[in-house]
C-alpha cells in the first residue's frame, strides 16, 4: 500500500496523520489551559473566567462549547435560580491528562534550556 504524505486535499490529512485530529481538538488559545484546570477540579464558568485573565466571555463560551461538542468536557446544568452550570472532564477528557502532564514537563525543560 502506497503511503501518502500530505499530498491530498486537507480533508484527507486526518486519515494520514492522527496528530491533526488531536490538534483540531485542542486548537484554540485557551483549550489546553481549560483542560488543565478541569483536570484538577470541576469548575463553574465564572471560576474559569477568573483563572484565565484576558479571556473574553464570548471566547471562553465558544471554546467550552467546542470542547463539549468534541466530548472532552461535560456541562452540567442545575435547575436553580440563578442557574448553576459546572464543567468537568469526560472520560475522554481524562484520557488527555497524561498528555497535559508531558506538555508541562516539556514546557519546563524548554524554559530551562532556552
Amino acid at each position: 500500500m502506497e503511503k501518502k504524505w500530505f499530498n491530498g486535499p486537507p480533508e484527507d490529512q486526518t486519515e494520514i496523520c492522527p496528530v491533526l485530529n488531536a490538534q483540531h481538538i485542542i486548537a484554540g488559545k485557551w483549550k489546553v489551559v481549560i483542560l488543565w484546570y478541569l483536570s484538577i477540579n470541576t469548575r463553574r464558568f465564572n471560576e474559569l473566567q477568573r483563572l484565565l485573565p484576558g479571556v473574553s466571555k464570548g471566547i471562553l463560551t465558544r471554546q467550552l462549547r467546542e470542547l463539549e461538542e468534541q466530548q472532552m468536557i461535560h456541562r452540567e446544568v442545575y435547575k436553580e435560580v440563578p442557574p448553576k452550570v459546572e464543567y468537568s472532564l469526560t472520560s475522554l477528557g481524562q484520557s488527555f491528562i497524561p498528555i497535559l502532564h508531558y506538555m508541562g514537563m516539556w514546557g519546563k525543560e524548554y524554559i530551562k534550556n532556552k
